[in-house]
């Protein structure tokens, strides 16, 4: 966000709305299309246990249509997380799966089966918070009111949003291609990122160790 050039007043506005959307990711995976399914059960795994950040086993390649982005996965900050999306990621779970939420300057969210933000994978991650600041690049585990909820849903920060430190689980950051997640159709900032029309979708996501290319 451009805070510089507004006036006392716009600035309040501003403020009130990134409160706003920052309380929205809280309940950004939605409970409440959730009536009918089996209760989710928890990840059981006892997470990554190859802290080396440069190995080819933490790098993901997330590929958009607008070109790859390259992500350093952070099993030293969440294990069990990084764990569970090597896992999914392996399985071809993301392929094909829509960016459904974003909000320019603040994140562009994905990860959701169903396109809705009340979809995933009927596998609950417990918390795994930490000291990371939520900065433009850094991603993070969406989740629902209940902390330890988080399952596929991930979001790209395309600005900073200290608000969320300490309340989201980071696993990982764009270390190349952010400008392809910049280019992500964006969503209504009023409507609390909503796509109109067909969302850009996720053209398939590995892990480097795993790729020919």
């Amino acid at each position: 966000m451009r805070l510089a050039a507004l006036t006392i007043p716009a600035l309040a506005l501003v403020l009130i709305t990134a409160i706003a959307i920052g309380a929205w990711l809280v309940v950004g995976q939605s409970t409440s299309s959730g009536e009918g399914r089996p209760p989710a059960s928890v990840y059981q795994g006892a997470g990554e246990t190859n802290l080396d950040l440069e190995s080819a086993d933490n790098i993901l390649y997330l590929d958009l249509p607008a070109g790859r982005v390259t992500i350093q996965m952070r099993p030293d900050l969440a294990p069990k997380h990084v764990a569970r999306i090597k896992e999914l990621t392996r399985q071809g779970y993301y392929d094909g799966l829509s960016f459904h939420r974003v909000i320019e300057d603040f994140m562009a969210q994905g990860g959701d089966p169903l396109g809705t933000g009340a979809g995933g994978s009927g596998i609950n991650i417990p918390a795994e918070f930490s000291s990371q600041k939520f900065e433009r690049g850094v991603v993070g585990m969406a989740r629902s009111r209940n902390i330890d909820s988080a399952d596929s849903q991930f979001f790209i920060m395309l600005g900073n949003a200290r608000w969320l430190d300490g309340k989201y689980t980071v696993w990982g950051r764009v270390i190349e291609g952010m400008g392809a997640v910049d280019a992500l159709k964006k969503g209504d900032k009023t409507a609390n990122g909503k796509i109109s029309g067909e969302p850009d979708k996720i053209v398939r996501m590995l892990i480097k160790a795993d790729a020919a290319d």
